[in-house]
This record gives structure tokens, sequence and C-alpha cells, in this order.
């Protein structure tokens, strides 16, 4: 297996892609390609065993800066063009970068490309539940939605929610301001007909409209939304685990008597925050594009990004892939529809 890295993407590059490449190289037992200016990757890597590691000079960078609409066109000897370029052509197994959301879904579009008949790729993240977890898709990579692109959205969701998450049979629902078949827009109304078609056909287990203050309780493990309203989902709930989690720290160093509860339950406070901790769960797949990519956090250390390789590395075990482009047919609707 050999993963192809954009080695100058995210706020801790190279130092910590390096590393986290290292680690995966030597737990994982993939082999790795390291895309940037060789001097940089060379200097991070220093007296490091090189078995494994394969380094691809590649002279510019794309920053946060850049319009990430044409980023990767304009950058063309970019770590990341040059990446999504290599995963292409097939010289590695999948990719994975810390870079620019924007600049690399746009490049993985134009250059990877989607696989033929999906009209639009989709980030999806795995968020923790009660359950197993659940797939939120799309969550920010298509502001505005047709039925169609949701009824793909739903099929590729649970394509990866039977592989990678172990599902045998994954619940799909549609995030909805109610449960009821009425609740919802347009778009909600039109996908609910389509997943419901698709439910009787026995593709899709639809299980109807999902509420986001209900999502993470069980009962669904692929939860479709268009990337606008999936987004907002998606920082409100991050926001919120955050500011309970300082209110909690907050109670716990208040005094001494608080501060010996506190280590007692240090260990489960811990196993808590380890499910919610970029830096342990990995990155987000970038749905209906022809190769594996997987996109970092933009802010990983060498562990989230060793956590990024290993997800990169299942999904090009998983064959999810394959099972999208064998499976497109189903996912379209026609012009009468």
């Amino acid at each position: 297996m050999k993963i192809i890295v954009d080695a100058m993407g995210g706020d801790n590059a190279p130092e910590a892609i390096v590393k986290g490449s290292l680690k995966a190289r030597d737990e994982l037992g993939v082999e790795l390609i390291l895309v940037g200016r060789a001097e940089d990757v060379e200097r991070c890597l220093g007296s490091a065993d090189r078995r494994g590691i394969e380094i691809v000079d590649a002279r510019e960078v794309v920053s946060m800066e850049d319009d990430p609409s044409t980023a990767c066109r304009r950058k063309k000897d970019s770590s990341m063009t040059v990446a999504l370029k290599m995963v292409k052509e097939g010289a590695g197994d999948a990719m994975v970068s810390a870079g620019s959301t924007g600049a690399l879904l746009t490049g993985a579009t134009l250059i990877a490309k989607r696989i033929k008949g999906i009209r639009r790729a989709a980030m999806a993240p795995v968020l923790p539940s009660m359950e197993n977890g659940i797939m939120l898709i799309d969550c920010g990579a298509n502001a505005e939605c047709t039925p169609e692109y949701l009824l793909q959205f739903a099929y590729m969701g649970s394509f990866y929610a039977k592989r990678m998450m172990g599902v045998e049979n994954p619940r799909v629902g549609i995030l909805n301001i109610g449960v009821e078949e009425c609740k919802g827009g347009q778009l909600q109304h039109d996908t609910y007909r389509l997943l419901t078609e698709a439910q009787k056909q026995g593709r899709i287990n639809f299980v109807g409209n999902v509420e986001a203050s209900t999502m993470f309780f069980g009962g669904v493990d692929v939860v479709v939304s268009d990337g606008f309203t999936g987004n907002i989902a998606l920082k409100t709930t991050e926001g919120v685990a955050k500011y309970l989690f300082k209110e909690i720290k907050g109670v716990l160093t208040k005094s001494t008597k608080n501060k010996l509860a506190a280590a007692v339950i240090k260990n489960d406070v811990k196993g808590i925050a380890k499910k919610i901790d970029p830096n342990e769960v990995g990155g987000t797949a970038m749905l209906g594009i022809s190769a594996p990519v997987i996109k970092a956090h933009g802010s990983s250390n060498d562990q989230a990004f060793f956590a990024a390789i290993r997800q990169a590395k299942s999904f090009a075990e998983s064959g999810i892939v394959k099972d999208i482009t064998d499976n497109v047919e189903f996912m379209k609707i026609s012009e009468e529809a």
C-alpha cells in the first residue's frame, strides 16, 4: 500500500507531516510518497531511516490565502497539485492533505476527477454518537444542492458506513427541522421521495427525517444534508462540545474537593475527549472522487496526520470507490423525474 502525502499542507507542515508519515510507515506498514520542497522534507527527515519513503520535489505551496477555485490551476508545481496528479495517474493508492479544504476539493474534482456519473463530490466526516458513530454528508462542499445530489450522498454515505464503520445495513436519514414527512422545504420533500423509492427497491435503508438534536443518540448511521445546513450543524456541534468541556474543566479545577473528584474520573473524561479529538479521529473523506482522498485537519499534529494516513489506507482497501462506480446507474434521476 502506497500513500501520497502533501507534505507542505497545513499549519504544522512539513515537520508534523513527516513525523506522522514515519509513524505510519512503522506502525501501518505503508509506503509513503512525500510531495513538497525536497530540502524542507529532507531537513525534517534528518537521520531517520528512509526505508519506504520517497520524496517528490514540488516547489510551490497552496496557502490559505489562495483562491480555492483557482489555486491548483495557478500553482501547477504545488505539493497539493502534484500529489493529486500522482494519485490520478495511479502512482499511489490514496492521497492525504491538511491543506486548504476548498483548494483540495476543487483540485480533486478537476485533477483526480469525479467518478463518472457523480454530480458532486461530498465531504463526509464521521462524528461520535451513542452507537457506532454517524456520518454527516455533506458538511460544506456543496452549499446549494439538488435532490439528485442528496440521493447520491445517501448512497455514497451508505457504502462508507458499511465498509469503514462496519454497519451491515446503514440507516440513512435526512437532516431536517422535524421528523414528519411534511417538514422542510422542496429540497427535503423531493429527497424524501427519492430515498423512499430507493428503500422500496431495497437499495437504501431510509429511516426518514432526523433532527440535529437527536442524531447523536442513535437510530441513524448516515445523515444526509446540503453542505450549507450540514456545515452549520457540524460547526455548532464542535462549538458546543468545546464550550461544555471548558465549563467542565472549570468546575473540576474550581476547588481542592473538585480536584480530588477530578482525579477519580480523569481517565473516563479523557476517554470522552478522545472520541472528539481531531488528532485521534483522522480526517474527512472526499466521497465521489475517482481515487481515495482524505482531508486532514489544518492544524494536524503528527498524531493527527498518522490517523489520517491510517484512514486513507483503510479507505483504499475498502473498495468504496468501486462500490460507488458499480452503482452509479441507481443514483441518477431521469429528466422527467
